[in-house]
């Protein structure tokens, strides 16, 4: 049996298979190759029976969205470390040798991203992932390479090896016994942003992740939930609360819940000002869903909150009003 599954997860994609797919079958020898099909009902399933034979192929019984897809798709899975990778993704070459030396050598590592580059700009980091993820104070995501929409040029600043505090979901690798210790991803997300809940709940239970610069992949980006769609915007606001209450330290959950729903709130004024209406209704609804589900969230706290969780207090205070556009200012 080989030691890497890479499981990619897809709904009515066969148009990204068509595409994407060869690289991965031609640069991961290291690896089994996995179809998870979220209920497609275009010929994603038929097209890859057809063409790869090798790819072993998980059907799930709906379109269950990332978390709930994963979940089920990977207990079909034995290898030992997983690779959950977006169908719209380039792979290149020995992608998969830097990582299976860190499982082996680091058994403290848990989980590793690559360098994720933007595939229709290769010199260019992509938004999802960068060089590796970090919150700040509040909860807002951003990577080495991406602060908000600020997209730093792959220069060489970020080749190392280092630990991160998300590694993101277009990539991740995480090893089999880890995932299952920690229940999987959490469901109730849908899509977003359970990347990092599950990094966060790795870190409290003493578990590292890591990037490394020496895996290179190109990610388009986008591809399932347009930043332009509203359901996007409702998924990341009220995910990332629900992520707080859940993972940070008791005595903080309510002044930086409070101080997050203020900066929503400025957020939907923003979405006004450009004219995007649905967006600022799409926050309001998310906090709402937020309120309803606070009760089941904090049901899901364990006992061992990490208090460094954060790198910055502010990363909108040091973009905004300091104009902090790149990592190393922040």
């Amino acid at each position: 049996m080989k030691k890497i599954a890479v499981v990619i997860l897809n709904w009515n994609g066969v148009k990204l298979l068509e595409q994407f797919l060869p690289s991965v079958l031609a640069f991961s020898n290291e690896a089994q190759i996995y179809l998870a099909d979220n209920a497609s009902t275009d010929a994603s399933v038929q097209f890859v029976k057809d063409n790869y034979p090798t790819v072993k192929i998980i059907q799930n019984e709906g379109n269950f969205g990332y978390a709930h897809g994963y979940n089920v798709a990977l207990q079909h899975v034995d290898e030992p470390y997983f690779c959950l990778l977006n169908s719209d993704v380039e792979v290149t070459e020995n992608w998969l040798t830097p990582i299976l030396s860190i499982f082996e050598k680091e058994n403290h590592i848990a989980i590793i991203q690559p360098k994720i580059l933007d595939f229709k700009n290769k010199q260019y980091f992509e938004y999802a992932g960068a060089a590796g993820g970090f919150i700040d104070k509040y909860g807002y995501p951003y990577c080495r390479g991406r602060i908000f929409d600020s997209i730093e040029k792959d220069n060489g600043q970020y080749d190392d090896f280092c630990e991160i505090f998300w590694a993101s979901g277009a990539c991740l690798f995480i090893r089999k016994e880890v995932f299952e210790k920690l229940g999987g991803f959490d469901e109730s997300f849908f899509a977003h942003q359970e990347e990092i809940d599950l990094c966060w709940r790795s870190k409290n239970t003493g578990y590292k992740t890591y990037y490394t610069s020496q895996s290179v992949i190109y990610h388009v980006g986008g591809a399932t939930l347009k930043e332009s769609n509203p359901k996007k915007t409702f998924l990341n606001f009220r995910n990332s609360l629900l992520m707080l209450v859940k993972n940070l330290p008791e005595k903080k959950i309510l002044p930086i819940i409070f101080t997050r729903l203020v900066l929503d709130g400025l957020a939907g004024v923003q979405f006004i000002l450009k004219g995007k209406f649905s967006h600022c209704w799409a926050i309001i609804k998310a906090h709402f869903h937020f309120y309803s589900l606070i009760n089941k969230f904090l049901k899901k706290r364990t006992n061992n909150q990490t208090e460094k969780y954060f790198k910055t207090k502010s990363i909108v205070f040091n973009y905004f009003a300091k104009g902090g556009k790149v990592f190393e200012e922040n």
